[in-house]
């Protein structure tokens, strides 16, 4: 795997910002990626200073989605058997880091895009950002947006998303309930930034008491069960159709 940085790290004063680096491919997943996001929300877990997280993505993009064209590459990757059991981890270890999460929704989150923006406790959308859970058009499955679906909005919410497979922008993602606000679209990380500054400033643990409480209630016994394992086969792998 290369040694370019596809996750970077900004400490801030009670907070933290997480960049997808990739802003070349729109800031798509790859293997590595994931990798490398597990192993630094691990990090801020356990560090004390650290109150809330804002995730962003490079350049002013949230996330393209799966990586298609390095996934279908010939020769392929030395991480393609990855792709999706790097992908379900992080989606594991987002599920159980213990302090809010802050989503800086700018331009669009698309099929694996949408499904981290949903991993966030609170959504700060661009005007004309989109949010679109689009692999019905690809003939694939939705394991990790269909997971946390259970736990973020009705059935009929995310039927609406996942059958129409279209683009849903700001505006409606706050009235879906997906979204905290919408904002001006040159005004989202500042907007996250503010979020990030205010949870800081409560009582050292408080952010983390909060989030035990929400989680607690979320009913799901077994994490591991909860994002299955059987959402993408080899072949689509193979093919990249995958969420």
């Amino acid at each position: 795997m290369s040694d370019e940085k596809f996750v970077v790290t900004h400490r801030h004063e009670g907070w933290a910002e997480l960049i997808l680096n990739r802003p070349e491919r729109r800031n798509a997943i790859i293997a590595p990626m994931s990798i490398a996001l597990k192993s630094e929300l691990n990090a801020l877990a356990s560090d004390n200073d650290v109150q809330c997280v804002v995730l962003r993505g490079a350049e002013g993009y949230f996330c393209s989605g799966v990586d298609l064209k390095a996934l279908q590459a010939d020769p392929p990757p030395p991480w393609r058997d990855q792709q999706f059991s790097s992908w379900r981890e992080l989606h594991i270890c987002l599920y159980q880091f213990p302090k809010p999460i802050i989503g800086a929704f700018e331009k669009f989150g698309i099929n694996a895009g949408a499904a981290l923006a949903m991993a966030c406790d609170l959504l700060v959308s661009g005007e004309t950002a989109f949010l679109q859970v689009g692999e019905i058009q690809q003939g694939s499955g939705v394991p990790m947006n269909a997971a946390w679906s259970k736990i973020k909005m009705t059935e009929q919410v995310f039927a609406r998303l996942a059958f129409m497979g279209d683009r849903v922008q700001g505006p409606d993602l706050v009235r879906l309930g997906l979204a905290m606000e919408c904002v001006d679209d040159d005004m989202v990380v500042e907007r996250c930034h503010e979020i990030a500054k205010r949870i800081a400033s409560f009582p050292v643990g408080a952010s983390s008491t909060v989030k035990s409480s929400i989680v607690g209630q979320r009913g799901v016994s077994d994490v591991e069960a909860f994002f299955s394992k059987g959402g993408a086969s080899t072949a689509l792998l193979t093919a990249g159709k995958v969420q």
